[in-house]
């Protein structure tokens, strides 16, 4: 076979997978790209794992990882896993200080640079998460939210999402909700592919880490 009807025909396979990606995205293909881009990330970024996973041993002075429970798909629990940012410290009567007392200077630098979230890389193989979604909250938060704001847990949790390329930690619960129940509806190829850019502009200025009253995000207490 001649060399120009190999390149045709790889091309051409090229052009008929993203096509198909567009147009069979939600209920296939965004679960195709999960997996072969979470597994080329954590190929590519493993020396930074090992590199992180050792720093952070030694800086907190044990298990570098945080680990817990977060409602997924369907508000199916599973466990989150990221870079442990934030001391174990307690005070006299053994309650954990306030997050902007536990935060150390290594949790502030993974946090504004992202990096806390790299081993959510492997949520996201797995299947527990997807690359863009609404970020998954706190299993407490469950019997808080409106029938509307329940929707958010219609897809797979993202590592990024609507609300976190559109203010990050700035803007209001209500607001985070709405663009969360938003994305739901409005999955799609290019949907992602905007927010995924949209994130790397918002990580690269270094955008919404903190809240504007808090350390990290206010306690969502109901509407």
């Amino acid at each position: 076979m001649e060399w120009y009807w190999i390149l045709a025909i790889s091309l051409g396979s090229v052009f008929l997978f993203f096509l198909l990606s567009i147009l069979l995205y939600r209920p296939i293909f965004k679960r195709l790209w999960d997996i072969l881009l979470s597994f080329m990330a954590i190929v590519i970024l493993s020396p930074f794992l090992i590199i992180f996973s050792i720093a952070g041993a030694c800086v907190m002075k044990g298990n570098p990882f945080f680990t817990q429970d977060r409602p997924g798909k369907n508000e199916k629990i599973f466990k989150l896993i990221k870079f442990r940012s934030m001391s174990n410290k307690k005070d006299k009567d053994g309650n954990l200080l306030p997050d902007a007392e536990r935060l150390t200077g290594y949790g502030k630098f993974i946090r504004k640079t992202s990096i806390d979230e790299l081993p959510e890389l492997f949520n996201i193989f797995i299947g527990t998460m997807s690359i863009i979604g609404p970020r998954p909250l706190l299993v407490k938060y469950l019997p808080l939210y409106n029938e509307e704001q329940r929707h958010r847990h219609d897809v797979r949790p993202g590592l990024t999402g609507y609300a976190q390329s559109h203010g990050r930690n700035r803007v209001t619960w209500q607001e985070k909700f709405e663009m969360d129940v938003w994305y739901t509806r409005h999955v799609s190829f290019f949907t992602d592919l905007k927010i995924f850019f949209g994130t790397i502009i918002v990580v690269l200025k270094r955008e919404g880490i903190n809240s504007n009253t808090s350390s990290t995000m206010e306690e969502f207490k109901g509407n």
